[in-house]
């Protein structure tokens, strides 16, 4: 059963939907609706030059496929809790002469059941650390890795990051064939490329390719720069090896672009570049420490495209480069002077042609990092230094607080403190230790109503508001609560302290 990831976007009058292509997730984007125009004649056949060389790929092959492994992923189904009336009490009526009760609803435990997927990971080092994609494992109760060999491990999750769509996995093992990463910066258009995986749950699967495109963005992440490639990429290579002609991984396959959700010539993996420095923070921090430099804006030439539509040409001194839109107040680049208007066309430099390649770019340093930056001001050439600053506006390291941290188990209300203090829902404070919960004055039977204007109406609710504050600008938990004797509590949790 296939489990989802949606984003919309608009492209070129079409709506383009990213999708899952793994079995449990790889995106697809599907773009339905666009006119083909027929050819006005048959065009004559193409000539293909043929290799210069032969092109030997059975080596990166053979060693690729060892380092590629199989991830099944079990979601738990949610249990719910559901009103019903029994509707043969109306029919019977008093039928005994007991004494009607009336029609009463009941509350009855509903358990959907439980969802299952797979897709593939990459072996990165000999003792067990397996690199994926977030939208295979980040919801995973159970995660099962079979190597190529066919030994079976239970996974745990080390870190997810849904801004990249990777995630870092461990297995309890030794001396395992760990891949060598290599440099996506070094791929060239039409570069042989092979991409390893396990589509359709057929394992071990090997197809090849060249190298379509570079710093292709599509919209689906928060932070991509992709691989494109027309190597067969299809359900179940979601978070496997793009490897070059050398058997290095160069990226992670992670999504295709569809008109049917099967391959249809377009496959995109995440580069190394942005993968390396995303799996070294989760494994020292379990949260990446991203640097920001505080704009927003787009393509050049997209820019001067929408304002030719809108009739208003502009003259920038460039046809390449990233247009600054909009500084963020007290961020790095207002610091260093950039504004509206600017365009940035290097980065310690670098060339930056477009948004996917300055994202690249900034992705592989840490807040703190200096960058120079070279941009246009009124077509006039421009340099600054930037000080790159997380979402805090800080160059500290961000520590993600876990729940155990917060030192509290919650359940939600039962039916009787529901009719006893009025509510309609809540989570209880069940248990609670020394921990930041308790520091900042909740108390065992504390019942928390709502967390960042979030209703606490499950247990999800709880871990996906402290992830979300985790990765906010403010790190705090603002929670409005109340006491058994119904009295109500407002507490603040910091979790910068």
């Amino acid at each position: 059963m296939s489990i989802m990831k949606k984003t919309t976007k608009t492209w070129m009058g079409a709506v383009a939907l990213v999708l899952g292509t793994s079995v449990v997730t790889a995106s697809v984007v599907n773009q339905k609706g666009a006119p083909v125009p027929e050819p006005a004649q048959a065009a004559a056949p193409a000539m293909v030059a043929a290799p210069s060389a032969y092109v030997d790929l059975t080596t990166a092959a053979e060693t690729a496929v060892n380092s590629v492994v199989y991830i099944a992923v079990t979601i738990e189904g949610k249990t719910q809790r559901i009103q019903s009336i029994d509707p043969f009490e109306d029919f019977f009526g008093d039928f005994f002469g007991f004494g009607g009760r009336g029609r009463q609803p009941q509350q009855r435990e509903y358990k959907q059941p439980d969802r299952k997927g797979a897709g593939s990971g990459v072996i990165i080092s000999q003792d067990g650390y397996i690199v994926t994609n977030n939208h295979v494992v980040g919801q995973a109760d159970a995660i099962t890795v079979k190597l190529n060999d066919n030994r079976e491990f239970k996974g745990r999750i080390i870190g997810t990051d849904e801004t990249t769509d990777l995630a870092l996995i461990k297995i309890d093992a030794k001396g395992l064939p760990a891949i060598k990463i290599g440099n996506s910066d070094a791929l060239k258009l039409g570069q042989w490329v092979l991409a390893v995986g396990n589509p359709f749950n057929l394992t071990s699967t090997v197809t090849a390719g060249i190298v379509s495109a570079k710093a292709r963005s599509m919209g689906a992440n928060g932070i991509e720069s992709f691989i494109q490639t027309d190597a067969a990429i299809n359900a179940g290579n979601s978070g496997g090896a793009l490897v070059n002609e050398q058997g290095e991984l160069v990226g992670i396959n992670s999504m295709i672009y569809s008109q049917t959700g099967s391959y249809a010539g377009y496959g995109f993996a995440i580069p190394t570049t942005i993968m390396n420095k995303v799996v070294a923070d989760l494994k020292v921090y379990g949260t990446v420490q991203r640097a920001l430099l505080g704009v927003q804006g787009g393509d050049v030439d997209k820019y001067l495209d929408a304002q030719k539509e809108k009739g208003e040409p502009a003259d920038l001194g460039t046809m390449k480069g990233v247009y600054i839109d909009k500084v963020s107040d007290g961020s790095a680049a207002e610091e260093a002077g950039l504004e509206k208007g600017d365009v940035i066309t290097e980065i310690d430099g670098r060339e930056v042609g477009k948004m996917a390649e300055l994202q690249e770019q900034i992705s592989q340093h840490k807040p703190g990092d200096k960058v120079n930056i070279t941009y246009l001001r009124n077509k006039k050439e421009k340099h600054t230094s930037v000080t790159l600053r997380n979402s805090q506006g800080t160059t500290k390291v961000m520590q993600e607080v876990d729940l155990d941290q917060l030192g509290v188990s919650l359940r939600p209300i039962n039916d009787d403190e529901k009719q006893s203090l009025n509510l309609g829902y809540g989570l209880v404070v069940n248990n609670i230790r020394r921990g930041k919960m308790m520091d900042a004055g909740a108390t065992k039977g504390t019942i928390l109503l709502e967390v960042n204007d979030k209703k606490m109406e499950s247990l999800e609710d709880w871990e996906d508001v402290v992830k979300a504050a985790n990765q906010s600008s403010d790190r705090a938990l603002w929670i409005k609560a109340v006491k058994p004797s119904g009295r109500k509590q407002s507490i603040v949790v910091d979790l910068n302290e």
